[in-house]
């Protein structure tokens, strides 16, 4: 788990880090007992409502299979859970702000998150953040319960990363959404705009990412794995300029500043990602005209250029596979005018 009170919130990128993984081997003493009755002795931060929907959605498994909420463990049962975690249990406080909803129902909803805004309140970052402003729309629909109007994060991306988000509104949801994320069967394209052309039109970076030794706000690659976790990231050039290309990226796994380590790793920075240097003029030589219109095209987009562009998965409760997707930000489009415009110049 993530210690919100040391990072900053910007350093949050959507990680498998939300997800806690059990695994209970059953005395051989056991009495018979219910499964949710005998895991909320074993894992006593956990409601009994959160277990409950992970057993319904399958995150619960005995030996290896799926149960029932009335299933009774007996001895020497081996008991595997896969929970969402939420980052930090402090209170949130419900704030209007606007936000944008592109699809919800009972179950979910789908959000296209502004850049700049931070996800989860933490530290530096108590207001203004997505789950307050979710707190706030939660509260006026009919589905709170039990006077819970909370959202579940089932993923993450950063503060000045664009894009989709999907968040649940039930335990059931949450836990079944959870499963997918852990199993890397979400699927996550994103638009990133980098320095330079890789050299293969299309490729597969695959390295451990970790935080650097030297700065933790700074994940590093380790492609000897010999410290981080592995990460696989697969990536397409779709449109190349003079100096800087349109890379389509595609999450395996779902690391902490996955795309942007990655990418940097592959000698392709993002454009104006200041954590990861490319925020300075990597192409080119740094002079005159050139210097002016790349520091202009910076002012257009003061942020790194990542987009999480669209998002697919298997619903909670329709059990169909659905796909959402969304346009460019404003920001981002600006950058790639001007950069074709300098390339017909």
């Amino acid at each position: 788990m993530i210690d919100f009170e040391e990072e900053e919130q910007d350093s949050i990128e959507d990680s498998d880090e939300l997800y806690e993984h059990h695994r209970i081997v059953v005395d051989k003493g056991q009495a018979l007992l219910r499964i949710d009755k005998f895991l909320m002795d074993r894992l006593p931060n956990v409601t009994r409502n959160k277990l409950q929907g992970a057993i319904r959605s399958e995150s619960v498994q005995v030996n290896q299979k799926p149960v029932k909420v009335s299933y009774k463990v007996k001895p020497l049962d081996v008991i595997t859970i896969t929970l969402a975690t939420p980052p930090r249990d402090t209170e949130i406080i419900p704030e209007d702000i606007p936000i944008d909803i592109i699809y919800e129902d009972d179950e979910l909803l789908i959000i296209n998150k502004e850049p700049g805004m931070v996800v989860h309140p933490g530290f530096n970052n108590w207001s203004g953040t997505l789950v307050n402003a979710l707190t706030y729309h939660l509260q006026q629909l009919p589905t709170k319960r039990n006077g819970e109007g909370r959202p579940g994060l089932v993923h993450r991306i950063d503060k000045d990363t664009s894009g989709l988000l999907v968040i649940a509104k039930t335990e059931y949801s949450m836990a079944f959404l959870a499963k997918q994320f852990f199993k890397h069967t979400i699927e996550r394209t994103y638009y990133a705009l980098v320095w330079g052309v890789p050299k293969q039109e299309a490729g597969t970076i695959v390295g451990h990412v970790g935080r650097s030794a030297k700065d933790r706000r700074v994940m590093t690659v380790y492609p000897g794995g010999e410290f981080g976790k592995h990460a696989v990231t697969h990536y397409k050039v779709l449109q190349k300029f003079k100096y800087v290309s349109l890379v389509q990226c595609n999450l395996e796994t779902g690391r902490t500043h996955q795309i942007r380590a990655h990418m940097k790793y592959l000698g392709h920075p993002l454009f104006s990602d200041t954590t990861y240097g490319g925020n300075k003029i990597l192409q080119g030589m740094p002079t005159g005209s050139y210097k002016t219109f790349v520091e202009n095209a910076f002012k257009l987009m003061p942020r790194q250029a990542l987009h999480a562009k669209s998002l697919g998965f298997i619903h909670p409760t329709t059990k169909e596979c659905i796909q959402f997707n969304s346009e460019l930000p404003e920001d981002f489009q600006a950058a790639l005018e001007k950069w074709s415009l300098y390339e017909n110049q």
